[in-house]
């Protein structure tokens, strides 16, 4: 059985000690492909180093919205130029809104719409990260849509917390949504609902780690990627399907967005 963890950040401090059997881990799990997300082009060349050592990572690039004040003039030129140099880059971001922990919209919105601009350009898929901001950001990317003569933008909702209603509105968009292990959580009723209804060729699954440790290991401080197990075994529950059904398709689906070939 094969699985995509399909965002990861495994160049925190917690996984300096003891990456090598953190790899052997997902390896055991059958996890076959890793996305390393960027939350700042200074960290790139960090993530790129450990995307070296493991054939299986890939990477993507970008500025996150809570880092939206360090964005200038010359920031995207380098997300473009970093993400043009290193053909393991296979998505920009995480890039996108997040108002519960800030609230400087406009300067999100700059951000979020410059760095669509550069996946657009160089026809690659984004991982929009979106935190009590869902009515904004498909407002943005509608208009971004409309825009741009109908060329809708390609990627992943990630780590979705949003209600049903929510995910409709990025499915109309044409977007994937990938769930984590908040899918796992006892009180995620919303998480739950939206898991249920979205179509099989949009779905995603990852770890997000080291955060959100899914159940059974809520209790660790460090999630890891050999954990995005369990966020496909919570799917298969919810949704009435094997492991291994939701294993094929996740996999499947992560494939077609970023490129890979198994």
């Amino acid at each position: 059985m094969h699985l995509i963890d399909t965002h990861v950040h495994l160049n925190f401090d917690l996984f300096q000690p003891d990456l090598a059997t953190v790899r052997s881990r997902w390896q055991e799990a059958g996890v076959v492909r890793l996305v390393h997300s960027c939350v700042h082009p200074g960290e790139f060349s960090s993530i790129q180093a450990i995307a070296h050592q493991f054939p299986e990572l890939s990477l993507a690039i970008g500025l996150h919205p809570l880092d939206a004040d360090k964005w200038n003039g010359e920031t995207a030129e380098k997300i473009e130029s970093l993400a043009s140099s290193d053909p393991k880059v296979v998505a920009i971001g995480e890039m996108g809104l997040d108002f519960y922990k800030a609230n400087n919209y406009e300067q999100q919105c700059i951000v979020f719409e410059a760095q669509l601009g550069v996946a657009c350009k160089l026809n690659l898929p984004v991982i929009i990260h979106c935190r009590e901001a869902a009515p904004q950001v498909r407002s943005l990317l509608q208009k971004w849509q409309d825009k741009s003569q109908g060329q809708r933008v390609r990627g992943v909702m990630h780590c979705w917390g949003g209600t049903p209603e929510e995910t409709q509105w990025f499915l109309d968009l044409g977007l994937f949504i990938s769930f984590s292990g908040t899918v796992t959580f006892k009180n995620a009723k919303a998480i739950k609902a939206s898991a249920v209804m979205v179509s099989s060729d949009r779905l995603l699954i990852e770890t997000d780690c080291p955060f959100l440790s899914p159940v059974p290991k809520r209790g660790e401080k460090r999630n890891e990627p050999s954990y995005v197990r369990y966020v496909a075994e919570q799917l298969a529950m919810l949704r009435g399907e094997t492991v291994e059904a939701i294993a094929a398709q996740t996999t499947q689906n992560a494939c077609k967005l970023f490129g890979f070939e198994l």
